[in-house]
């Protein structure tokens, strides 16, 4: 077998022991930490895998667009016109 050479890389001392640094690979920085979860999607702390409930309240409520409004019923049961006036 051929032996390489091995090039002479770069030793950094840290609390687990020295690490070799490998040449144009820089180490996460706490910005890059902060960037990536900025940029991640918001999610529940409790359960992340939860779907979103839809709105159906009030102006986004789609089943209450439907129903039929007490003065429709009214002109139908008038035969298409409005419904006298008590003036």
């Amino acid at each position: 077998m051929t032996s390489r050479a091995h090039p002479d890389l770069d030793c950094e001392a840290t609390p687990e022991g020295e690490q070799t640094l490998v040449p144009g690979v820089r180490p996460v920085t706490l910005g890059d930490r902060l960037a990536l979860r900025a940029a991640a999607p918001i999610a529940p702390r409790r359960n992340p895998n939860a779907v979103q409930k839809p709105c159906d309240l009030g102006l986004f409520d789609e089943g209450a667009r439907d129903q039929i409004d007490m003065l429709d019923f009214l002109r139908a049961a008038n035969g298409g016109t409005s419904p006298p006036s008590k003036t």
